[in-house]
Formats: structure tokens, sequence, C-alpha cells
């Protein structure tokens, strides 16, 4: 297989792929709605969230009904343009694509009967849909709504998604505790707790990590890492082990997760007595490059 070949099974399989985890989502985003928010009177995070509150506040005070399926694509509509502007051409279709399943899901999945107790609602259908959004971020794709704002500002501010997602939505907590009870709000809040937590686990690619090793052969490990991935690396001369005073180069640089196996790997392959440490980051200043968003 040639390299115009591969790139183009490259492709294919990252958009089966992608279309996978948009109807992955939008089958768990529609379970966790009709299944268990729904029954238990709990707000999701998001524009979910927001979508139930206007389903609850026009069939409570207008001759109206709005419903969530429908809120939940007419609120996503304007943060479609945001996409297509501060993200991505691509990335916005699979977007539309993700958003409209979802609608057409949480219409036709409903369940017969079911009735839980409201905090086993709120960890439920938080644990199904921050599973089904963060399968999705990690495919490279949007669930719409905050999850949009979530990608800017994180690619602004290096702010994890998932903190993100529980700071916009106390909002929410307020509402619920309106609508219905303060014991609601509190189940509200606790679903959207674990749902952010859930994302957090699963994407993980907003996580940096700080490695250092400590070498005698730099220039290997060097060519190494960078013939793998566009990371910078910063060189420390003239460092010196204090049991065998043996001569050795610092070599610092920071990474996704996701290229922690390889640089492992690396590192391994060329000096497998090199020391090596890795520690997480909280927060970086100046040039670092993202993995493109598409």
């Amino acid at each position: 297989m040639n390299d115009l070949d591969l790139n183009r099974f490259s492709r294919k399989y990252s958009f089966v792929a992608k279309l996978g985890a948009a109807v992955l989502y939008s089958v768990m985003v529609a379970v966790a709605l009709n299944f268990f928010w729904h029954p238990g009177h709990i707000y999701s995070s998001g524009i979910t969230g927001f979508a139930q509150i206007i389903n609850t506040v026009t069939s409570r005070y207008m001759p109206f009904t709005i419903p969530t399926e429908v809120m939940y694509f007419a609120l996503n509509v304007p943060l479609f343009i945001l996409a297509w502007v501060k993200i991505g051409k691509e990335f916005t279709g699979y977007t539309i694509f993700t958003v409209f399943m979802s609608s057409v899901m949480m219409k036709f999945i409903q369940p017969t009967h079911i009735s839980l107790d409201p905090i086993l609602c709120a960890i439920f259908g938080a644990v199904v849909n921050g599973m089904g959004t963060g399968l999705a971020l990690k495919n490279g794709i949007s669930t719409g709504g905050l999850d949009i704002l979530g990608i800017v500002v994180r690619k602004k501010t290096g702010m994890n998604y998932g903190k993100f997602n529980i700071i916009v939505n106390m909002v929410i907590v307020i509402f619920a505790g309106f609508l219905f009870d303060w014991s609601r709000a509190l189940y509200t809040a606790l679903n959207i707790f674990i749902n952010g937590r859930m994302i957090d686990a699963i994407y993980t690619q907003h996580h940096k990590l700080q490695v250092m090793i400590v070498t005698e052969h730099p220039s290997a490990i060097i060519d190494g890492i960078q013939s793998k991935m566009h990371r910078g690396i910063t060189i420390l001369h003239d460092a010196e082990g204090a049991y065998g005073h043996v001569e050795k180069t610092v070599l610092l640089t920071i990474i996704d997760t996701y290229d922690l196996y390889d640089i492992r790997m690396t590192v391994q392959d060329c000096d497998p007595y090199a020391f090596m440490s890795v520690t997480e980051v909280q927060r970086i200043y100046g040039r670092f490059r993202e993995q493109e968003i598409v």
C-alpha cells in the first residue's frame, strides 16, 4: 500500500469512526434524557439542560409545549455558526449531524415504563451521557451546545472542558430548585458534577504532561521524539549524576497525554538507562502546538 492509498484509508476510517461516535452519542444522550433525567425531574448540563428548562416552563405556564428535542436543536443553531467561524467547516458538519441525530433519538427512544430513585437517575444519567460525550470528543467531534464553547475557551485559556462545563451549568441548578424543589437542585448538581468528571476521565486530549529525561544519548532521543511528534524540546547541558559523576543531558518537553506511550518507547529504545519523570501540567503560557480540530 503506497502513501496515497494509506492516506485515503486513514481518512475513510476517520470518517466512519466519527459517524459511529456521533450515532453512539445520540443514542446515549437519548437514553440518559428519557430513561433517567425526565423521570427523575433532573436537568442535564449544557444546551440539553436549557432545552429541558424551556420544555418545563412552556408546559406549565404556556398554552403550548416546546419538546425538548426541538428546543435542543434550535438552541444549537447559533453555536453552529460560532463553530463554523472559530473551529472549522468539517468539524461543524459533524456537529450538525450529531445534534440532528440526537434530536431524532430523543424523539423515538422512549422507555415503556421506568421508575427510579432520583439520586439513581442523577448518577446513571450522568454516567451514560458523560461517557457518550467523552467518546464523541475523543473521536474529534462535538456534541453541540457548550461543547463548542468549551473547545473555544480551552483553546484560548487551557481550562479543562469538564471544569468549564461545571462552572457554566450552575445556573441550571438554580432553575431546577425554582421549578421543582431544592432537593432536585441537589440531584441536578450531582448529575452535572459526575457528567463533567466522566468527560474528563475519557476525553484526555486537553491533559498536558511535562516530561523530564536525563540521558547520556540526547541526540538519538531528540531525533526519535521529533520524528513521531511535533514537540519543542529544551536541552540542559552539563548535568552530572551524583552517584557515578557521569556527564548527562536533561531534556524537557510538554506533551499531550496521548503522546506518552510513544515517548516512553522512544526513550527506552534509544537509552534503556535514561531517567524519565512525568508530571501533570495545570497551565501552559507561550507557544504550544495543540492537535488540530477538523
